[in-house]
């Protein structure tokens, strides 16, 4: 039995311009396909008043060797889902061996 993990999609927010028409920078944004993944479910919660709205997290470990290091302002699909990245990824290392397995990415969906 071989592990492969997944592979999800990080999409990366570059600056590719100073100014649009209304004064705001200008944003390309780049997909990257990352495979061995690993992904875990955090939960999610409903708020039902006045509202329908369902707030879903997931957990991601990227391995070292990824292609691309998501960042705060960087989105990701996940199993079919688009979900923002929520904070900083962790960069995991071994105080013993100094062996970095990857990074761990938490994402957070918001849908209704």
């Amino acid at each position: 039995m071989s592990i492969r993990g997944e592979t999800v999609t990080v999409i990366t927010r570059t600056k590719t311009g100073d100014l649009d028409a209304k004064g705001n920078d200008v944003y390309a944004d780049t997909p990257v396909d990352v495979p061995g993944a690993v992904v875990w479910p955090r939960g999610s919660t409903e708020q039902v008043q006045r509202q329908d709205q369902v707030t879903t997290g997931l957990t991601v470990l990227l391995p070292a060797s990824s292609p691309v290091k998501p960042t705060a302002i960087s989105r990701m699909i996940v199993r079919g889902g688009t979900y923002e990245v929520d904070g900083n990824p962790g960069d995991w290392r071994s105080p013993f061996t100094s062996r970095r397995p990857g990074f761990e990415v938490q994402l957070t969906r918001v849908t209704g």
